[in-house]
Parts: C-alpha cells; sequence; structure tokens
C-alpha cells in the first residue's frame, strides 16, 4: 500500500492549507461513524489508504488523549470517552440546532415527514438535528451523519450557496464516473433562482426530499432545512405544497439567528 504525498495546495483545491498528520487523525476518528462494532488496525489502514505502522502510531496519540480505545475482548478499537466530552460541549454550544428545534416540530407536525437540519463541513454534509415524522413508515435522520454535497437537495443547496472555491472543488473532486458535472451547475443555478431544491430517488431509492437555505447574521447560508419522506407518500405534488411552509420555516429560523 502507498501512502498518498501531501495534499494538494490551497490553491489546487479551493480549501485551506492543512497539517497532514492532523488531517489522517481526523480521517481516522471519522472512519468510527459508521462503524457499530469497532474497527481492526487493518480494517482502518485500509479505509484511509494507509501503512498499518502509520495507522498504529496515529492510534497511540489518539488512545493518549482518550479519543479512541482498544476492546478488552477483542483486537477492536472503538471511539473513546474524550468524544463524548465534546459532543456534552458541542450540545451546550450549538446555538443554530437547539433555536431550530421548536420550529423544526412545528414544520414536521404541519407536513407529517421528517425534518432534518444539515450544515456544511468542509466538502460533505452533516445533520446536526432532525425531528422524525409519526408515520410508522418514515426516513429516519441520524444526527451527526455525513453525506456528499453533490447529491441530494440539502447537500445542492448549501453547495448552491457556498463560495465559488467551494463548488469548484466538489466539482473537480472525487465524485462517481457517470457524474454529470454540467448538470450539477445547472441544478445550483435553478435552486439559486427558485430558492429551493427537490430531490427524488437521488440519494435513497425510497426517499423524497425538499430543502430550502437557512440565512446567519451575515447573509451567508448557515445551514439547509430538509423535509423528506418516502417516495410514494412525499409526492412532487406534496412538495410543491409544501415549499411555502419550508421556506416560512427557513425564514423563521433565519430571524432567530439574526438577534
Amino acid at each position: 500500500m502507498t501512502e498518498p504525498a501531501s495534499h494538494e495546495s490551497a490553491q489546487t483545491t479551493g480549501l485551506p492549507a492543512t497539517v497532514r498528520a492532523v488531517d489522517r487523525a481526523l480521517d481516522i476518528l471519522l472512519c468510527f461513524s459508521k462503524a457499530d462494532g469497532g474497527l481492526t488496525l487493518s480494517d482502518i489502514a485500509r479505509q484511509v489508504n494507509l501503512h498499518k505502522s502509520t495507522v498504529y502510531r496515529l492510534l497511540m496519540s489518539l488512545q493518549v488523549k482518550g479519543f479512541v480505545r482498544k476492546a478488552s475482548d477483542s483486537d477492536r478499537y472503538l471511539l473513546g470517552w474524550s468524544v463524548l466530552e465534546l459532543l456534552s460541549s458541542l450540545h451546550q454550544s450549538d446555538q443554530l440546532s437547539a433555536l431550530a428545534l421548536p420550529e423544526m416540530t412545528r414544520l414536521r407536525d404541519a407536513i407529517g415527514e421528517t425534518v432534518s437540519l444539515y450544515v456544511r463541513s468542509a466538502l460533505e454534509r452533516v445533520r446536526i438535528q432532525s425531528v422524525e415524522s409519526r408515520q410508522p413508515v418514515r426516513n429516519v435522520g441520524t444526527i451527526g451523519r455525513r453525506y456528499p454535497l453533490y447529491i441530494g437537495a440539502s447537500g445542492k443547496v448549501l453547495l448552491a450557496y457556498a463560495d465559488d472555491s467551494v463548488r469548484d472543488a466538489v466539482i473537480s473532486g472525487d465524485v462517481p464516473g457517470d457524474f454529470d458535472r454540467s448538470e450539477l451547475l445547472a441544478q445550483l443555478d435553478a435552486i439559486r433562482q427558485d430558492g429551493y431544491a427537490v430531490s427524488i430517488q437521488e440519494r435513497d431509492v425510497s426517499a423524497a426530499a425538499l430543502s430550502v437555505p437557512v440565512f446567519g447574521r451575515d447573509q451567508q447560508i448557515a445551514a439547509a432545512l430538509s423535509v423528506s419522506g418516502p417516495v410514494s407518500r412525499f409526492t412532487p405534488q406534496r412538495m410543491r405544497e409544501s415549499v411555502e411552509l419550508v421556506r416560512g420555516a427557513a425564514s423563521f429560523i433565519t430571524k432567530l439567528l439574526s438577534h
């Protein structure tokens, strides 16, 4: 296995220059976001494309600081308790998700589908708040789940209102071979013109979603407010009927953030 060279320059990627060791350590931590039963050294090395010796040294540093721990009954690594300390601090300081929750609940009750709030994290989106539908069949909104920006209504909203450098980095980045970059650019222009995005069976073949932007005090996009549900119930007609309700909720949250 060959280790990748240092990250491309900020001029090449459109993103700030980074420290390689920190990037690698964070990549290792992110591996655990989809690992319910922990990961072996080999699992991690394969996912981050690094030699096992390099991964082991980084794991030792993370273990000393309490961000990972070794399972007592296996050779697997698990997230450590320091992550909970950070999470506790995040919950206390996360004004956006706390302020948005009551309005998201009202929106869920009005439309009857799952309501989620996403923010951009580098070239991905992260769900930071969710109010699930009360319907027996519903979309489940897992807090902390990460998705690409180039697919799904909320990802495209965040991308449409992002800086040009972010859009350029996504367009020129690692996307599926059959991905139509020119089509995405056209969609982003339409989203900025219409003020909302819809997606039908893009990321999940059983789901549809409607998303609108939430803005901060600086009038820059702060989040994407999204409503999602099964395609059998959240039809194109139902989404069109819901646009103004979702816009109204996003406008209310924007006003809360401006005070």
